[in-house]
């Protein structure tokens, strides 16, 4: 298995992967959250490939100020086998070479096992309440 930048051939795998690990919602349309990225710092979009098949994914971005990772998912039957923590550490590695000081992850409420995760990786609550205001509809 190996960490590699996301390929326009890999959306639909990736999208099946999110939608099977419950990170689609109604009011994001992955295809398009897909296609903004990849206008943007594209090498930061990765994925976890076994033999041809994606198994994991982890999207990133870099402000100048602080790195933010989103749309971590693991396949299922894949799930403790240290994919996650593959695709965090190459995240990591990428932003500390474009000189990112922190990074943050956002977990929803209720997400134990994956807030225990990031929890694992030396991720901390921060004191920070996430809040967001949706500038382009996309359902």
């Amino acid at each position: 298995m190996r960490v590699r930048e996301f390929r326009d051939a890999d959306e639909q795998p990736v999208v099946d992967l999110w939608r099977a690990a419950g990170l689609v919602r109604p009011w994001n349309d992955p295809h398009r959250d897909i296609a903004r990225k990849k206008q943007v710092q594209r090498e930061l979009f990765l994925v976890a490939d076994d033999d041809g098949a994606v198994v994991g994914s982890a999207m990133a971005g870099y402000d100048g100020h602080r790195g933010w990772v989103y749309y971590v998912a693991v396949a299922e039957d894949r799930r403790g086998a240290g994919v996650g923590r593959l695709l965090m550490a190459e995240v990591e590695v990428r932003l500390l070479a474009l000189g990112c000081p922190k990074v943050n992850v956002q977990v929803r409420s209720g997400n134990e096992p994956v807030a225990a995760f990031y929890d694992r990786l030396g991720y901390e609550p921060d004191g920070a309440t996430g809040l967001g205001k949706r500038l382009i509809a996309d359902g």
